[in-house]
């Protein structure tokens, strides 16, 4: 199986689901957990356990969250190559779980914001042809490890690895714009996005339509929405291959559902197995982090695997 490289961020999330409504001003009961976070670490976690060899490259803080989130990474069975800085602490996410499991999130980038291009340079044996680079949209986005994130694909690139770059987050990209992140990620083979990053990357409504566009950039594109399943997308071809979500009886906790979709469709991908397999075992795995609480696998589960 190919080995992946996930170039990303590593966080602290500490959780707050709420019991009731929001009560604006005043007090809502909620049970408050922390875990490990960050987009980047949780593909590397989610394909750890889908038994794929895979190392991590971040940034952490030199507190006590780093630490933990380290050995967290270690207890995976993740390559974890994190680069300790002494001046910034973990990156931490305040995320805000409604009654209804809808998630706001508050986050602080903290050490991921100062990526170095010196800290890709330290993990240059991983850049080699045969494995898969994957890169967390939040490194582009992200201002301070933007050159980091560049000289990762540059590097995956020139060493003629397969790479894949996800959106991060729509918020944060509708501020940055499309048009740079079209730039910088021109020669990525895959670009997965949910729908309302798609759409401001493309100005189409419609999952579809916005693939199609899409492909002007990107050889393959994979277009994430909700209930509503997955598509996968490649010039060429009449209409999107289209696979329904799994059934959730109740969610959780979203947090990571997409990261764990990006980990469940890589493997089949890079197989070489039909999209519609790939799409199917990325919404299964989704599924299965919708059902607990926090964004990665727990690790007992890790464990009993093992």
């Amino acid at each position: 199986m190919t080995r992946v490289v996930v170039v990303g961020d590593l966080m602290t999330d500490t959780v707050a689901r709420a019991a009731y409504p929001l009560a604006k001003g005043s007090d809502t009961p909620a049970a408050v957990t922390t875990h490990g976070g960050g987009s980047g670490a949780n593909v590397a976690a989610w394909l750890a356990v889908e038994e794929v060899e895979v190392a991590f490259v971040g940034r952490r803080g030199s507190d006590i969250a780093g630490r933990n989130r380290d050995m967290e990474m270690m207890g995976y069975g993740v390559d974890a190559r994190l680069v300790m800085d002494a001046e910034r602490p973990t990156g931490t996410c305040v995320v805000m779980v409604t009654h209804k499991g809808d998630r706001t999130m508050l986050s602080d980038p903290g050490a991921n914001g100062a990526l170095l291009p010196e800290d890709i340079e330290r993990c240059a044996d991983l850049f080699v042809h045969g494995s898969h680079m994957h890169l967390s949209g939040y490194s582009l986005i992200n201002e301070g490890s933007r050159k980091a994130a560049i000289l990762a694909l540059d590097m995956a690139r020139k060493a003629q690895m397969s790479v894949s770059v996800d959106g991060g987050s729509f918020s944060p990209l509708k501020r940055m714009g499309a048009e740079p992140f079209l730039e910088w990620t021109q020669g990525a083979r895959l670009l997965i996005v949910n729908a309302k990053e798609a759409e401001i990357l493309t100005g189409r409504d419609t999952p579809d339509q916005a693939a199609k566009v899409l492909t002007a950039w990107y050889p393959q594109v994979v277009i994430k929405d909700g209930a509503d399943g997955a598509l996968w997308y490649t010039n060429g071809r009449p209409e999107p291959v289209t696979v329904a979500a799994e059934p959730v009886d109740k969610v959780v906790d979203g947090t990571g559902a997409g990261d764990a979709f990006v980990a469940g469709f890589l493997p089949p991908w890079l197989d070489g197995k039909q999209p519609a397999d790939a799409l199917t075992a990325g919404c299964r795995l989704a599924a299965r982090a919708m059902r607990h609480l926090g964004a990665r696998p727990t690790l007992d589960v890790v464990d009993n695997q093992i």
